[in-house]
């Protein structure tokens, strides 16, 4: 009886001293400062003067992230001990008065069904990969940076140095009071919500223009006007789709004299157009956009605005500066920076030019901005981006990885790789890992910058670039080296024309996959373990991905033998799930591993079993065609199913997306017991330019005995298409809020 008394007494007391608080959010005590920001991530902060950091710096750029009040619990525990919850964290700390430290911080979290700890000492032992800043003279695989993502379950990010964005500009902090600026992202086995945390406190990844997700064509090469033209022309005649060309250093005049130059020469940088090359500019501007094709412009800014440039004189002038001086390109000065955009740049993008490519190399010369710990290459990222944004513009950049918040200036350029087979398989794995790390959008050099012309390597690349964020070559100054699809044998150009055919069909889904990206921030190149994660197999092959919730890849990546060049390819099939080639319709059950061969102008892309595929008929330039009729492929499901897949469409180029001028359509299939159903929903939502009315045309793959089906209540017969060995259903023109049902 004594004993059961005093085991009383010994609850009531720890009852009493684990007495609940009001929950605020940030916790403030004394020096410290623990900010919850999302169920996953907490900041830790510690100043020796209590004066803690609210301004936004370049990784941490949105601080309106927070958790509710009523999304945590604070427990005192007694001895200045509390133990403060969310709905996946349980934190125990002791306010000691010092930093926080693995004597006074323990975060408890799950982690494979059992609880781990975490503390913040940074000892990491897993981590998943994520992007590099250049593949720059890079010839084989080399390691990759930290991502978000880690087997451990957590990852942290130290920003106590990062400077500050104060009135949009950078500021330094101080580094003596404010000793420690921790973000501890302890997310267990939920990969997708540390992706969400990243986005909740530095911003999610913007909507990028349409075009920059289509077809693209670049080569260092000094082209006149109408070698540009007859580019142009070389893509329809030879039927291969394109959407923007890029113009190499030779645009611009290279008579410089002055300056520090680059590998020996001072004819990087540089503003006005090179006449003896391209004597009209206005002329060639709009005879390429009257072909519906968009241009870019090549930059090295680091010599900013010299004394040969046409528009010196009017620039000196707005810097109050002296005739005859040159003034040393200073990203750090927001007046400079101000005049060189305005004098430098928007008199070209006056004139037609779309976007410029900043093409930064001279981080030997000017490594920091200066005064900052901020990189030089990451803050003129957040500027030229920032000016793209103008008229009512989403912003366009087009430049190498800054880092930990670059994400938010998208599209990125892995830099000057090497044509060969090693660094063709190195970009397959850098690009599903460098999404852990927030860089979702590579641009790559198809084919390689330099190396050997390698047909086969090109087609084969090709076959990755198709399923990427851009389908984009490039090469060196060379002769020999020019990545025009059609300049190769014949096998080879009819392998790349199916790849470039590919990337046309599949762009509603590419935009649609966006848009999940920029709602989500899980990646459009996406690492098997973001989805299937419970899965050990989904951490095992590098040189597999998802391109989007709705296609599985493993693209080829080593040469081919006999005449059609059959090579393999290792893919696993995750459980669950029921997949089909995309290009012989064969399924293939989950839980499976297979070496799969397949010849020249085929490689391992599946489509997921179940779900409708969202396409258009094929077009010449794929990212500004309007859809006028919506192809839908679809392969039976594993099992009973109710799976929806929306459609996203907007005007492609503006912010009106950001005021709700968009318009979704649910793709909704269900299957049981044998009956299907394909519901189509009405669009909801508007944008400028969207079309009226639109046909559907349904593909049914592996549903061979379907001889009748219902149309809106109304039985049709489906027609065969030998070509596609798939049943086809087509409904004609009607308004776009109006549904269809299709039963079979």
């Amino acid at each position: 009886m004594k004993k059961l008394l005093s085991l009383c007494f010994l609850l009531w007391g720890a009852l009493l001293q684990a007495a609940a608080l009001p929950a605020t959010n940030p916790i403030v005590m004394g020096n410290n400062r623990l900010t919850l920001i999302t169920p996953t991530l907490i900041r830790l902060e510690y100043s020796t003067n209590g004066t803690f950091v609210d301004a936004p710096t370049y990784f941490a750029y949105n601080r309106k992230s927070l958790l509710r009040p009523d999304e945590i619990s604070i427990d005192e525990l007694g001895d200045d001990t509390y133990e403060i919850r969310t709905k996946a964290l349980r934190i125990r700390y002791k306010h000691d008065g010092y930093p926080f430290s693995t004597a006074n911080l323990y975060v408890f979290y799950q982690k494979n069904g059992k609880e781990a700890k975490f503390t913040n000492r940074f000892i990491l032992r897993n981590n998943l990969g994520g992007p590099v800043e250049t593949l720059d003279r890079v010839t084989r695989e080399i390691p990759m940076n930290d991502g978000i993502l880690s087997k451990d379950g957590w990852y942290m990010i130290d920003d106590a140095r990062g400077d500050l964005i104060i009135n949009g500009w950078l500021q330094p902090r101080d580094t003596r009071t404010h000793l420690q600026d921790q973000y501890c992202f302890i997310y267990g086995n939920d990969y997708k919500a540390a992706l969400r945390s990243l986005g909740a406190i530095s911003g999610r990844v913007p909507m990028t223009r349409k075009y920059i997700h289509g077809v693209w064509y670049c080569r260092y090469w000094d082209y006149t006007s109408d070698e540009f033209l007859d580019i142009i022309r070389g893509y329809d005649k030879h039927d291969f789709p394109l959407d923007n060309i890029v113009f190499d250093m030779g645009w611009h005049t290279n008579d410089a004299t002055t300056g520090a130059g680059h590998n020996g020469l001072r004819n990087w940088t540089g503003y006005t157009w090179n006449r003896k090359l391209i004597p009209d500019p206005q002329a060639l501007l709009d005879a390429i956009h009257r072909q519906h094709v968009h241009v870019a412009l090549n930059d090295h800014p680091h010599d900013g605005i010299r004394n040969h440039e046409a528009c010196y004189a009017p620039f000196m002038r707005a810097m109050g500066a002296k005739p005859g001086d040159n003034l040393l390109f200073d990203p750090g000065d927001s007046t400079y920076m101000r005049h060189f955009f305005a004098y430098a740049h928007h008199p070209l993008e006056r004139m037609g030019v779309d976007f410029w490519w900043l093409d930064w190399q001279q981080n030997y010369l000017y490594p920091y901005v200066r005064g900052t710990n901020t990189t030089t290459l990451a803050w003129i990222n957040e500027l030229y981006y920032r000016d793209s944004e103008r008229d009512g513009l989403r912003g366009c950049g087009y430049s190498r990885w800054a880092g930990w918040g670059d994400h938010r200036h998208p599209i990125q350029f892995s830099g000057d790789a090497q044509a060969n087979w090693d660094i063709l398989a190195f970009e397959v794995k850098l690009t599903a890992g460098s999404g852990n790390g927030g860089c979702y959008y590579w641009a790559h050099d198809i084919g390689g910058f330099r190396g050997e012309q390698n047909p086969e390597l090109t087609a084969r690349w090709t076959q990755f670039g198709a399923l990427s964020a851009a389908l984009r070559v490039h090469s060196t100054k060379d002769p020999k080296l020019d990545r025009r699809p059609w300049l190769a044998d014949e096998p080879y150009t009819n392998a790349m024309r199916r790849m470039y055919h590919l990337r046309s069909l599949l762009m509603p889904y590419i935009y649609s996959c966006v848009w999940q990206t920029h709602n989500t921030m899980l990646p459009l190149n996406r690492s098997l373990f973001i989805d299937y994660g419970a899965q050990e197999e989904s951490f095992e092959n590098t040189q597999e991905f998802t391109f989007g919730d709705l296609i599985l890849t493993a693209p080829i990546t080593s040469p081919g033998k006999g005449a059609d060049k059959r090579a393999t390819q290792k893919v696993w099939f995750p459980r669950g799930e029921t997949w089909y080639d995309y290009f012989t319709g064969e399924r293939f059950e989950g839980g499976r591993t297979r070496e799969i061969e397949k010849p020249l102008d085929e490689f391992p892309m599946y489509v997921r079993g179940g779900w409708l595929l969202p396409m258009q008929p094929y077009s010449s330039r794929p990212a500004s065609a309007r859809l006028d009729t919506l192809v839908m492929r679809l392969y039976p499901a594993a099992h009973d199913a109710d799976n929806s897949f929306t459609l996203y469409e907007d005007d492609g180029l503006t912010l009106d997306y950001t005021k709700g001028r968009y318009a979704t359509t649910q793709l909704q299939y269900t299957c049981k017991n044998n009956h299907s159903i394909v519901n189509i929903h009405p669009v909801k939502g508007e944008y400028k330019g969207q079309v009226p009315q639109r046909a559907y045309r349904l593909q049914l793959f592996g549903f061979d005995k379907i001889r009748r089906l219902k149309v809106n209540g109304r039985t049709v017969k489906p027609t065969y298409d030998k070509t596609l060995n798939c049943l086809v259903v087509n409904v004609g023109s009607q308004s776009i809020r109006q549904g269809h049902i299709f039963e079979f």
